[in-house]
This record gives structure tokens, sequence and C-alpha cells, in this order.
């Protein structure tokens, strides 16, 4: 089993000094394994396919060096697009306003799974305006959460990835 949390605190720092923020790190199982490293610019900027390209670079030589994975995979570098999931705290909070789609990993009165517009974070809580009105629901209980794609995402995405080539889930990939 890959872990790919070893493998987050091995690129981090070197991604933070380049100016991009680790998003999330994913191992996909399938005919090939891939290891999905998400990242966007830390100024905010749209991230380009060059950006995605030197992240490709800097992330292969740290893992050829560790070896952190047994047996061959893909390395695919991507930016968290439009309808980016949310991992970190701060995201709750720089997203807030929009609408987002939450699962915990244990139930909150019954229930797992969320849709609203987010508020923000509180006190180890999430705060979402659900159609009940607001819910807090626990930081440390969220097994998945993203944004939903909306009208308001759209235009807001529409002026952010103005002039940009965003990375998509093609290359820039690596075998390794």
């Amino acid at each position: 089993m890959v872990d790919t949390n070893s493998i987050a605190q091995m690129i981090e720092p070197g991604l933070a000094a380049m100016g991009y923020r680790l998003v999330r790190v994913l191992m996909t199982s399938g005919r090939r394994p891939t290891l999905q490293v998400m990242a966007e610019r830390l100024d905010d900027l749209p991230i380009t396919l060059d950006d995605c390209a030197e992240i490709s670079h800097s992330v292969s030589a740290i893992l050829d060096v560790a070896d952190p994975i047994a047996g061959a995979y893909t390395l695919e570098i991507s930016s968290p697009g439009i309808d980016r999931p949310l991992v970190r705290r701060e995201d709750y909070d720089r997203f807030s306003g929009f609408e987002a789609k939450i699962e915990l990993a244990r139930p909150l009165d019954g229930r797992r799974r969320f849709r609203g517009r987010l508020i923000g974070t509180a006190e180890g809580f999430i705060r979402l305006l659900t159609e009940a009105g607001e819910t807090r629901l626990p930081l440390d209980a969220v097994s998945r959460a993203k944004l939903i794609l909306t009208d308001d995402l759209i235009v807001a995405g529409n002026m952010y990835f103005r002039n940009s080539i965003p990375c998509s889930s093609q290359p820039p990939f690596r075998t390794h």
C-alpha cells in the first residue's frame, strides 16, 4: 500500500519553495497505477501547462531518489479545477459563499452527506448553510468535500481562468 501522506510530506516543501501549494496526493489503481499530484500556485494565479511541467520535473526527481512506490506507476500532475476538492481548513474559508458537497466519515444526526453554501470555519467546525439553516460539521470528520459547479462558481472561475491554459488530467505524465 502506498503512503500518500508520506509522499505529500516529501514533495510539499519543494513545491512551496517553487511557489506552489500542494492540494492533494492520490494513488489510483487500474491497469497501471497512477499517482496524482494536484497543485495550485501560491499567488492564486491560474496554473499553466508550464507550471505542471515544472512540478512534474521536481516531483519526479524527489520520487526517483526516495522510491516510495514499489513497481511501475504513472505520475500525473493536475490543477484542482473549478469544482475542486476541499482538503484543508483554509479551503472552507477561501471558498466561503460557494456551494459544496461534504461527506463525513461518521454520521452526524443520522446523516453523512451534506450540501449547502459554505460560510467558513469556526472552532474546528465547517459552517454550512443548508436548506434547514446553518449546520456545523466537525472538520476532523470530513472524508470528502468538493465545490459544486454552479453559475456563481462558473462566473468566478471565468474571471480566474481568463487568459490561462490550466493543467488537465492529460500530460505531463511521467511513467516510472
